[in-house]
């Protein structure tokens, strides 16, 4: 959207932009969505914080740029399997912890929804592995003996 100025008394005022206004909206297809938002050209653009619920289940709960997932939020699929972390377009992207419906998670960085780079592994017996990961493989992790 182009930048706006106008003058007002003998001063150049700047636009600052759209105007966020918050509500809610159900799509279409049953999704429901409740939180800031822009208008743009007639359309709803997700912008801000808010909360999207889709009709399987699932629920993403954060920052929205762009009608997209954009920031820090979390993502809560049906399945109990959760992401809680940073997103770039709808996807993982940066630190955060994901967390599968059997309670292993991993908490390190990813790149377009892959682990990728250090994190830590927890498996379902709360044993920590740490290491470089690179999407499904993690070659030289280290195994972290807790002591009771």
């Amino acid at each position: 959207m182009p930048e706006h100025t106008e003058e007002k008394k003998g001063k150049k005022v700047e636009d600052t932009g759209p105007v966020i206004l918050s509500g809610v909206f159900v799509f279409p297809n049953g999704d429901r969505y409740e939180g800031e938002y822009i208008q743009q050209d007639g359309s709803i653009i997700r912008s801000g914080r808010g909360v999207h619920s889709t009709t399987d289940g699932s629920v993403y709960d954060g920052e929205w740029a762009d009608d997209k997932m954009n920031g820090v939020g979390k993502l809560t699929h049906h399945s109990g399997a959760f992401y809680a972390g940073e997103f770039v377009n709808n996807q993982f992207h940066g630190r955060g912890v994901y967390t599968w419906p059997n309670g292993s998670s991993y908490e390190g960085d990813f790149v377009e929804n892959k682990l990728e780079g250090k994190g830590n592994f927890t498996d379902t017996e709360q044993q920590t592995w740490t290491g470089q990961f690179r999407y499904m493989a993690a070659p030289g992790l280290h195994f972290h003996l807790r002591l009771q």
